[in-house]
């Protein structure tokens, strides 16, 4: 994807680790993350999703167009439950040519391409875009740097995140 205002991003970055450090609830990491992840990672729509047992709640969104904020997944049926479980990002620069796309659930919307990060292993964020591309290596250090310091919040007694970088 596209570099746009790297430098401001970097700063909105600093600035949304700044006050993920002062969140004293999921609610209020959720908000955080809906205001600033969708500049950090220069993208048309980020979700919050979080696990509930064996599903995933896509709980916030912040994006161009409705995406799934309500709605509930089996976790082993979705690209967010698949990286929770995982416990790591899951690029996908075309979802038409990866067989873990749900293609049902995407085709109506405008996302050609994604990243999924988890946050610990009770949550993830998803970041969206309307063009197929790689997902290049700023946003994904970035994004990483934002769902570990999420964790700390969503996910306490989860050992602590190491440095990105």
């Amino acid at each position: 994807m596209p570099k746009r205002g790297f430098a401001n991003r970097q700063v909105r970055l600093s600035h949304a680790l700044g006050l993920l450090g002062t969140a004293a609830t999921t609610a209020e990491a959720i908000e955080l993350l809906c205001d600033h992840a969708r500049i950090i990672a220069a993208c048309d729509g980020i979700t919050v999703i979080q696990r509930d047992g064996d599903e995933v709640a896509y709980v916030a969104e912040d994006a161009v167009s409705k995406l799934w904020t309500g709605q509930r997944f089996p976790i082993g049926q979705c690209i967010a439950g698949l990286a929770i479980m995982a416990g790591e990002p899951i690029l996908i620069p075309d979802i038409r040519n990866d067989a873990r796309v749900p293609l049902n659930a995407y085709l109506a919307t405008f996302v050609a391409s994604m990243a999924i990060f988890p946050i610990g292993r009770s949550a993830a964020i998803g970041a969206y875009w309307q063009h197929v591309g790689p997902i290049d290596e700023e946003t994904m250090d970035m994004m990483a740097q934002l769902a570990q310091a999420a964790a700390a919040i969503f996910d306490p007694l989860a050992p602590p995140a190491q440095e990105v970088g």
